[in-house]
């Protein structure tokens, strides 16, 4: 017999005791724990497959070795397969949507850094929300360092904490569905991946850039099992398997959700799986990480930098979720350039839009060129 019955969730409220105990972290630094702890050429690779980046630098040696680096070096978003403080804690039972990155990197994460992350809570944020009502705005800066003691990043991270139960009675998304496909639409998505263009071994020069110029927009999707499956091989794994998985939902019981057909409690991640757990939510269909959709934001800017080029700055804000059956057309647009120092740089805006024409993830990143006066 179907099984017709929801997952089990837990509610978790917002409470002045519980906000309390995340305003007496502020300041407080705490080491993370890795799911990478060096950037292997594996690692480094796995991480590249699981964001459908095929760019050589990042995992053919004999190319790299013909590169300014000499070697492989990781791709800026590499980091998250190191570490990722999504602002979960405190707060049990309230649901943590990761949906706002603000990043600098320092330095290049050559092949075998070792690498580790260190993340400081700093503020709570009220706001108003359609999806649930009262809600939080969790802030928290990340500092990831090398093993020369040198930072290599920083990122401000924001986490939307919104309460289940107020999100699923309000259903802001209920109406959400699996996009049906026309012909003419797998058509346009095929282009898109077609046409995608690596610069890397061509430089492109700061004085051939002018202000408007279009990147050549990057592909992902349709979303599905499969690219979410790549995407946690390719970060290093979650909350682990079996009896692993066990011990850390009895650690974390709140974060839980019982799958109605075997009873048992398995990680909210679910409901990046199964739409099931997602609907329970508020959410009717599984959709991406936060995290997932930023390392895609990074894929657009390596491929039109090229080898010679580094990432300086990228922030960007999921505005809409992005659902099993979605596809992202990441779009950008040159509106500066300048120098610096020694240093000539470009900001690129970034505009993100779904198969429905519908933006759900604007940006703006800044990239570090070559330069002919300097180029010898």
């Amino acid at each position: 017999m179907a099984i017709t019955e929801k997952p089990e969730v837990t509610f978790g409220r917002i409470t002045e005791e519980g906000l309390a105990k995340m305003r007496a972290a502020f300041g407080k630094p705490y080491y993370m724990i890795r799911q990478n702890e060096v950037a292997s050429k594996d690692a480094i690779r796995q991480f590249c497959n699981g964001i459908g980046d095929p760019n050589p630098l990042f995992r053919n040696a004999d190319y790299a070795l013909r590169t300014r680096w000499g070697h492989i070096i990781a791709p800026p978003m590499f980091l998250y397969a190191v570490a990722c403080p999504q602002g979960m804690e405190g707060l049990p039972g309230v649901h943590a949507f990761y949906c706002g990155c603000n990043w600098e990197w320092h330095k290049p994460i050559h092949v075998n850094d070792e690498l580790t992350c260190v993340d400081v809570p700093i503020d709570l944020v009220e706001k108003q929300g359609r999806m649930g009502g009262r809600q939080f705005l969790q802030l928290g800066r990340t500092i990831y360092y090398n093993q020369r003691g040198e930072v290599v990043a920083t990122q401000k991270r924001e986490t939307m904490r919104v309460e289940r139960q107020e999100a699923t009675e309000r259903g802001k998304y209920s109406g959400v569905t699996k996009h049906k496909y026309t012909a003419e639409e797998l058509r346009r998505v095929d282009e898109g991946y077609e046409n995608e263009e690596i610069r890397g071994a061509n430089p492109r020069f700061w004085e051939d850039v002018n202000i408007g110029d279009a990147l050549k927009p990057v592909i992902k999707g349709p979303l599905a099992h499969t690219d979410m499956v790549e995407f946690w091989v390719g970060i290093g794994g979650g909350q682990g398997a079996h009896g692993i998985r066990r011990q850390y939902m009895k650690k974390h019981p709140k974060w839980g959700v019982k799958d109605p057909e075997t009873g048992a409690i398995e990680p909210m991640a679910d409901v990046h799986y199964e739409s099931s757990k997602s609907d329970a939510i508020g959410v009717p269909v599984a959709y991406d990480l936060g995290m997932q959709r930023f390392s895609w934001a990074g894929h657009l800017f390596t491929n039109w930098m090229g080898d010679e080029g580094f990432l300086k700055k990228l922030s960007a804000r999921c505005t809409r979720f992005n659902v099993f059956g979605d596809t992202q057309f990441i779009h950008g647009t040159v509106i500066n350039k300048y120098q610096e120092g020694h240093e000539y740089l470009v900001d690129i805006e970034m505009k993100t839009l779904n198969q429905r024409g519908e933006e759900t993830m604007p940006g703006k990143a800044t990239v570090s060129l070559p330069s002919k006066v300097m180029w010898v």
